[in-house]
C-alpha cells in the first residue's frame, strides 16, 4: 500500500487525488498534522537558515513513511529544496504537481483591470537529480 505524504500549503483537488491513485499507485493520502501544517505555511522570511525550523517536519516524514512511499512537496523554495533532498536521501519518490495556467483579464469601465487566474493540474513530475 503506497502512501502519499502531502507537504503543501493547500489540500489536493479531486483531479490530483484521482491522478495520484492512477499514476502513482497511491492508496493512502497523509497530510501534515495541523501543527506542522502551520509551520510549513508560515516559514518566516527573515530566518537566514531554516533547517532547524524544519526539524519536526523531517522527523514526521521519517516516522510516518517507508522507502517506496511518495511525497509531494511544494512551497517556499528553500524549504522545498531541503525537504526534497531529505526525502531523496531516505529513499522516497518526491513529486510536484504541474499546472496549466489560464489568465483572463477584463477591463472595467473605470480603466482598472481584473485578472482571474485558473490553474489546472496536468501531472505529477518527479524531482530529478542532475
Amino acid at each position: 500500500m503506497t502512501k502519499l505524504g502531502i507537504i503543501l500549503s493547500h489540500k489536493l483537488i479531486d483531479k490530483q487525488i484521482n491522478d495520484a491513485k492512477k499514476t502513482l499507485g497511491i492508496c493512502d493520502f497523509i497530510y501534515l498534522p495541523s501543527d506542522l501544517q502551520l509551520l510549513w505555511s508560515n516559514i518566516p522570511p527573515d530566518l537566514p537558515v531554516i533547517k532547524d525550523y524544519l526539524y519536526n517536519i523531517f522527523r514526521w516524514i521519517e516516522v510516518t513513511f517507508s522507502k517506496g512511499d511518495v511525497i509531494i512537496v511544494q512551497g517556499d523554495f528553500g524549504a522545498v529544496y531541503l525537504v526534497v533532498c531529505f526525502c531523496k536521501i531516505k529513499g522516497f519518490k518526491v513529486v510536484y504537481s504541474t499546472t496549466k495556467r489560464n489568465v483572463i483579464e477584463n477591463q472595467n469601465s473605470d480603466g482598472t483591470i481584473n485578472t482571474t487566474r485558473r490553474f489546472e493540474h496536468i501531472l505529477f513530475r518527479e524531482y530529478e537529480d542532475i
